[in-house]
């Protein structure tokens, strides 16, 4: 499975690193994924999913 969030379709970020003497290496910037199980309503039962912290967040905003 990709390194992308099942919710959301965030993946990783390209970015560089700089170096004291700004000297760029290239790198990538993942996305925090959290392996979560969720309750689907219109299946009625749990689902395990790969989720972004920033999806659980916005989930939980929306429940309450």
């Amino acid at each position: 499975m990709s390194s992308k969030c099942q919710v959301t379709n965030k993946k990783a970020n390209n970015g560089y690193a700089v170096s004291h003497s700004h000297v760029r290496t290239k790198k990538l910037q993942q996305v925090n994924l959290q392996r979560k199980t969720v309750w689907s309503e219109s299946q009625s039962r749990w689902i395990k999913i790969k989720i972004s912290t920033k999806a659980i967040k916005s989930m939980h905003k929306l429940k309450f």
